[in-house]
């Protein structure tokens, strides 16, 4: 039974992570600055499900839309009000990094009001979970279908996007070569305000998941930032489908690996399985600095 349970919160856990690292890089591919803020744009997805299902009384999955539409409002207005502005001003990708962890700041001082203004409610709105409020689907918890029916959509749905839609191959075209994209009349800056949104309504859809089945709180942020980051760095960091696949790579080996060490040592490992996350880092750019997707193009 033990054994199902750490199965079942592995395949969860990297679902959710594997959405997470491909919003990660598709922002990353169009501005060539990592953004410490995505996990804000979960930790949003996430209070919006506890307000659907705790304040309006509705079911989780009714805040799906929702979640997309609220993270992806906010990944719009980190992009046009804080990296367009600083890109426009001529700042360094150095600086556009910087204020991405200030914007990550400020988020976390916000979510920790509407945290608190919950609270008013008489609602945990810190360490809680919504596991009680998920039903099943196939004799299993229903999260567990939605979480993998997300990250084979995402698999398909980019791809039919990217490469079998106009769009797709004008954005793709924006991402690759901007100035020529331009010059053939690819409205460019609508195609990357698009990424953007797509990128935070993925990671809102994450938050989700996330409070579904794990233990929702504004300091998730932080503690889960480093393992999107590594999952994106082992698949590549620009491609896609390699940031999927560490994503998955990184969900199973955090909660298999403390999980089975738990077993043989004590909980007390589970504390540590963030460090997985910066063993991965760390051996990822020592033996294989451009990542999973390298290995592709040496083939």
């Amino acid at each position: 039974m033990a054994y199902d349970i750490l199965a079942l919160d592995a395949i969860i856990y990297a679902c959710i992570l594997a959405v997470l690292c491909t919003g990660l890089t598709l922002t990353y591919k169009i501005t060539r600055v990592p953004n410490f803020a995505h996990m804000s744009f979960a930790i949003l997805g996430m209070y919006v499900v506890l307000v659907v299902t705790k304040i309006a009384g509705l079911g989780p999955y009714y805040s799906l839309p929702l979640s997309f539409a609220a993270s992806g409002a906010l990944a719009l207005v980190l992009y046009y009000g804080v990296i367009k502005t600083l890109q426009k001003k001529g700042a360094s990708y150095l600086t556009i990094m910087i204020a991405t962890l200030s914007f990550d700041f400020v988020m976390i001082g916000i979510l920790n009001i509407i945290a608190d203004v919950i609270s008013e409610y008489r609602i945990t709105s810190r360490e809680f979970t919504l596991r009680s409020f998920d039903g099943e689907l196939f004799g299993a918890p229903a999260v567990l279908t939605v979480s993998l029916a997300i990250m084979a959509g995402l698999v398909v749905g980019l791809y039919y996007l990217l490469y079998r839609t106009k769009f797709g191959v004008s954005m793709r075209a924006a991402i690759e070569n901007r100035s020529l994209a331009e010059t053939v009349g690819i409205n460019t800056n609508m195609m990357f305000g698009f990424s953007w949104f797509l990128s935070g309504g993925l990671a809102g859809l994450a938050g989700v998941l996330l409070a579904l089945w794990f233990q929702g709180d504004p300091s998730l942020a932080a503690i889960m930032i480093p393992s999107v980051f590594a999952g994106s760095i082992v698949g590549g960091f620009t491609s896609i489908y390699g940031a999927i696949l560490g994503g998955v790579l990184i969900g199973v080996s955090e909660i298999f690996g403390t999980g089975l060490l738990a077993s043989a040592t004590g909980a007390w490992v589970v504390a540590y399985r963030p460090v997985v996350a910066f063993i991965f880092i760390v051996v990822t750019l020592l033996v294989l600095p451009n990542g999973l997707a390298s290995l592709r193009r040496r083939a």
